[in-house]
């Protein structure tokens, strides 16, 4: 039998981020050879992975990362089974590097990085999955911002546009930016704006609000239906929504009062909001 020294061990340690005892059990059974010790413990992932496939991952964080050149901004939601697990300093690292992919691609990031994945899986002892990534790219004149907050459980991706250069490096512009990842992440719109809401969730809305009126008349029943589908979509539509730091003003007034301080027309063009689990 081949003697296994310690810096062997740690050798594979560092390579593989396995434990200890598995990579000394690898090299046991690999006579010493680290690179059949790492073939040995890859398969072994697999099959790690493959089992702990079904089990729930309800855990997890939501991460953000830019580009070097600041003009793309990406966003990952990582689930594992515990947050035992998703407090963990490497799991939280995996996470940043997952980040810093999504901002290379638009595709699947769980399976072009599936070896990764499945590597982890094998280390922390925990199902692992990536539900979902996105990345917003700078196109035109604006600007592509992200929020992820405290907890890491909530994210956003924002994409504004303008028409002016300038107004971009603008202090009152990158402020709106941070404000209008802010209030996304604290008041959970599903939509940018009413157009964009299915008519069948609308028409449903509508048949629930007239329900709870029915025996009135009926010009009372449309008003009062009408009075709570603008309601409905001010709760709902991003630029209908009543801005969080100043909740009698809404989102559309406030692009239009900063637009107008810079001389300039402001919009948001998209957004994307995360909430593990969700």
């Amino acid at each position: 039998m081949a003697t296994i020294t310690a810096s062997q061990v740690k050798e594979l340690r560092d390579a593989t981020n396995v434990s200890m005892m598995d990579c000394k059990r690898a090299l046991v059974e690999a006579e010493g050879d680290i690179t059949k010790a790492g073939i040995l413990l890859r398969e072994r992932g697999v099959a790690v992975a493959a089992k702990k496939a079904d089990r729930a991952a309800n855990q997890g964080l939501i991460a953000s990362a830019t580009s070097s050149d600041g003009s793309t901004v990406s966003l990952v939601e990582v689930n594992c089974e515990t947050d035992f697990v998703a407090r963990n300093d490497e799991f939280i690292t995996f996470v940043a590097s997952l980040a810093e992919r999504a901002c290379d691609t638009d595709g699947n990031l769980g399976e072009e990085n599936k070896e990764e994945v499945t590597a982890k899986i094998a280390e922390v002892g925990e199902n692992i999955v990536i539900p979902r990534n996105e990345r917003y790219t700078v196109s035109g004149t604006g600007a592509v911002g992200a929020y992820v907050h405290s907890n890491s459980k909530i994210g956003v991706l924002i994409d504004i546009g303008c028409t002016k250069t300038e107004s971009t490096t603008s202090e009152a512009f990158q402020q709106l930016l941070k404000d209008l990842c802010l209030h996304a992440a604290a008041a959970s719109p599903r939509f940018l704006k009413d157009d964009e809401v299915p008519e069948a969730e609308v028409t449903s809305e509508k048949a629930i609000f007239a329900k709870q009126v029915e025996g009135k008349p009926e010009q009372i029943i449309e008003k009062i239906v009408a009075g709570k589908i603008r309601k409905f979509y001010q709760e709902i539509c991003f630029l209908n929504q009543g801005f969080v730091k100043e909740p009698k003003q809404t989102i559309t007034e406030l692009l239009s009062e900063t637009g107008k301080a810079l001389g300039d027309t402001i919009e948001i063009r998209k957004f994307k909001r995360y909430q593990m689990g969700a």
